[in-house]
């Protein structure tokens, strides 16, 4: 008999329309999550560029350490990364652990403010590759990004066994690079090293690309308030813009033309 409920109110319309408003709903807020991103990406490669203008700009290419600003010495110092490195993860932990409390609003204003810092902190790729390299290597990142973040959305396969398996690859990238900054610090030569991680980390972050986009994906639910969504929406733009960014950088370390 509830096989011919069901059967008869398929036949009928009932509960078309709830299906129909549920994939708006969900295509409405994957929307959201991607615009956010796409806004904290803009906001870096901004900051990124003003901040290496501030710094000296092509004064520092033709004269090295002597076209710096004040400006430029203090984000390109040693102390000055490290406040930035440990400012922008004290500020992504800080999202990701609070954000159960956070407003809607403040929790985007932080994700822009980081997106802001961490542009800053990475304005010394215009020093170290040229213009044209990053421009290119940028729309390869965004091509691959974009891709994979599709095939996540879309496949049936479960990618959840796979998203273990790169967090514990992830895990393994962070102690190589950790090791690695150690050894040039004690003046080892490290370049087969530095290959093996940045193909590591293309492959980890575009697997995680796909995985991310899953996840967030399925941290829908039709029933949340719009401060809930809001806040998944946040989470969701912040997952994917590291994944991009992550993707950039190792692609940029393989594929960048260096001056």
């Amino acid at each position: 008999m509830s096989d011919f409920d069901r059967n008869y109110g398929a036949m009928r319309g009932v509960g078309t329309d709830r299906a129909i408003a549920i994939d708006e709903g969900l295509r409405a807020y994957m929307l959201r999550v991607y615009n956010t991103m796409a806004i904290g990406v803009a906001l870096t490669g901004v900051a990124a560029w003003l901040a290496f203008q501030m710094a000296g700009g092509d004064a520092i290419l033709t004269g090295g350490r002597a076209g710096l600003t004040d400006f430029g010495r203090l984000i390109f110092s040693t102390p000055g990364q490290l406040i930035l490195f440990f400012g922008t993860l004290g500020l992504v932990f800080f999202v990701s652990f609070r954000i159960d409390r956070l407003s809607v609003g403040t929790a985007t204003t932080l994700f822009l403010v980081y997106a802001t810092l961490l542009g800053v902190m990475l304005s010394s790729i215009f020093v170290v590759y040229t213009h044209t390299s990053i421009t290119r290597v940028f729309f390869i990142a965004a091509t691959m990004f974009g891709a994979l973040s599709l095939w996540g959305y879309t496949t049936k396969r479960d990618l959840s066994g796979f998203g273990t398996f790169l967090m514990m690859g992830l895990i393994g990238l962070v102690i190589a690079i950790f090791v690695n900054i150690l050894l040039k610090a004690f003046g080892v030569a490290t370049g087969p090293m530095d290959f093996i991680i940045s193909c590591a980390g293309v492959l980890i972050f575009a697997g995680l690309t796909a995985y991310d986009t899953q996840t967030i994906k399925e941290m829908y639910d039709a029933m949340d308030d719009g401060t809930v969504a809001g806040r998944k929406a946040v989470m969701g733009a912040l997952k994917l813009y590291l994944d991009l960014l992550n993707l950039f950088i190792f692609l940029l370390q393989l594929l960048g033309d260096r001056r």
